[in-house]
């Protein structure tokens, strides 16, 4: 007994349920109105035309009537209340923005990168400069002192090789 009253309560949840989505997404179609005049005495010619006539709206200076469509509305359901739905988009949420700071996080640390690498290239290049200078400055010493002792030994006299 309580299973066949189980089985007739979720039939009928699942029908009120049915109608009342179908209540939501249904949208009443209005009629097209005629409007008042010679415009409506011509709305019904072009109506009431037989297949045999030879003579066309456009020529008798009326355009066809369109019936009026409403625009297409986008049906959005309200949050749902649904723990298990929540969390799925929480989580998607979530994801979303640790992507996105993921992601500026890898551009920030390139930037820092190659910041670094421009310092050390430049930092190579100025000590390569230095050891340069160095290296001219220990020649031209080293020039000067030879200079110094050969003009000393020219004027002393003997050289022993």
């Amino acid at each position: 007994m309580t299973k066949i009253r189980t089985l007739l309560i979720g039939t009928a949840m699942t029908a009120f349920s049915a109608a009342a989505a179908m209540a939501q997404t249904t949208q009443p179609i209005q009629p097209v109105q005629p409007a008042a005049g010679v415009n409506a005495q011509a709305q019904m010619q072009t109506q009431v035309q037989t297949p045999g006539a030879d003579v066309a709206p456009a020529a008798q200076g009326v355009q066809p009537v369109q019936p009026v469509t409403p625009a297409p509305t986008r049906l959005t359901a309200p949050g749902s209340t649904d723990p298990l739905v929540q969390k799925r988009e929480a989580n998607a949420k979530a994801s979303a923005e640790y992507r996105a700071s993921k992601k500026a996080s890898k551009a920030e640390l390139k930037q820092q990168q190659k910041a670094a690498k421009s310092e050390y290239k430049e930092q190579v290049r100025d000590a390569k400069i230095n050891m340069k200078a160095d290296k001219q400055a220990a020649s031209n010493e080293m020039k000067m002192n030879m200079q110094g002792q050969a003009g000393e030994q020219t004027d002393g006299g003997e050289v022993k090789h």
